[in-house]
């Protein structure tokens, strides 16, 4: 059983844990509220973007045959060169956000296809995938604690250099999607190709559009308006995904260090009640050693006494 010293000791270190928790708490509390408001002000253009998209894809001609559309509809599942943009932090203790991006990811990569590359953002993502001997084509630094608009089009070109130079046929991405401010939900999407079946929007909730009675017009061709419009997009979807993955982190955070402080508050209560016990134990002692020397000194007293009494009497 610990002693006194022990306990007290063992006190004062969660004390001082405590501390370190409820600092880092206060400061992802505070990049939260930063994230949150870049996330509302990117929101804007990027639901815009997407509502374009959809539109230019429903009146996209039946015979279109652009490189960012599907066109490797010949090839089997398993040959196609996937690419995957993993979103992780460059820190740890966020409870389980940088666990679940990296396992979607490594399930991906075991199970997609034996060709594929990894580009990846956060160094706890670099640190993982390096400890496994899975080779990354580019780590991008100082991006998961900055998420940039001007960082987002420096990732999206390097992806869309390689998809336009024929090095991919897919281009994925894996992040955290914050739900609300409990519930996180670890995304994998698919960037490019664009599936012309299925669009990313009901465009029927957008005001001012009448779906069945607009027109649209692609000048100079449908190929030319995808162009200029799909990396304007991925670019804005690699953005809104950094944003929301910064904020899904610093919520983590924020979960994980209150737990612990929870933890930490029940350890000391606990840690109380031992040393209570301890020192009613060691008080009790005490008092039993100090009452049994004192039994012990009476009864020699009487005992010399009535030997002095003895003597007397002879």
């Amino acid at each position: 059983m610990a002693t006194i010293k022990e306990i007290q000791d063992r006190i004062k270190s969660v004390n001082d844990t405590m501390k370190i928790t409820n600092a880092m708490y206060m400061i992802s509390s505070n990049k939260l509220r930063k994230a949150r408001k870049q996330l509302e002000q990117t929101e804007p253009y990027f639901f815009s973007a997407q509502a374009m998209m959809d539109r230019v894809i429903r009146h996209l001609p039946p015979d279109s045959d652009d490189i960012f559309l599907d066109h490797d509809q010949d090839k089997k599942s398993e040959d196609l060169r996937r690419g995957y943009l993993v979103i992780t932090g460059d820190k740890g203790l966020a409870g389980a956000y940088n666990h679940n991006v990296l396992k979607l990811a490594e399930d991906h990569i075991k199970n997609d296809g034996k060709e594929w590359k990894l580009y990846v953002i956060g160094e706890m993502g670099r640190q993982y995938f390096a400890h496994r001997d899975i080779p990354i084509a580019e780590h991008f630094h100082y991006t998961a604690q900055n998420p940039t608009l001007s960082r987002a089009r420096w990732i999206t070109s390097i992806l869309l250099d390689a998809y336009k130079a024929d090095e991919l046929d897919e281009i994925n991405i894996i992040y955290t999607s914050m739900k609300n401010s409990i519930v996180s939900e670890t995304v994998y999407h698919r960037l490019l190709p664009i599936d012309r079946g299925k669009t990313t929007m009901d465009l029927s909730k957008l005001s001012g559009i009448n779906i069945k009675n607009e027109e649209f017009q692609m000048l100079p061709s449908p190929e030319a308006v995808l162009d200029n419009i799909v990396p304007s997009l991925t670019c804005a979807y690699v953005y809104g995904a950094m944003v929301e993955a910064f904020c899904s982190e610093q919520n983590s955070r924020m979960m994980a260090m209150d737990t612990a402080n929870d933890n930490a508050k029940e350890m000391i209560h606990d840690l109380n009640m031992q040393y209570n016990r301890q020192r009613q134990a060691k008080i009790t002692q005490e008092i039993t050693e100090i009452a049994a020397g004192a039994k012990a000194l009476k009864q020699a007293r009487e005992a010399m006494k009535k030997q002095k009494e003895n003597r007397g009497a002879m």
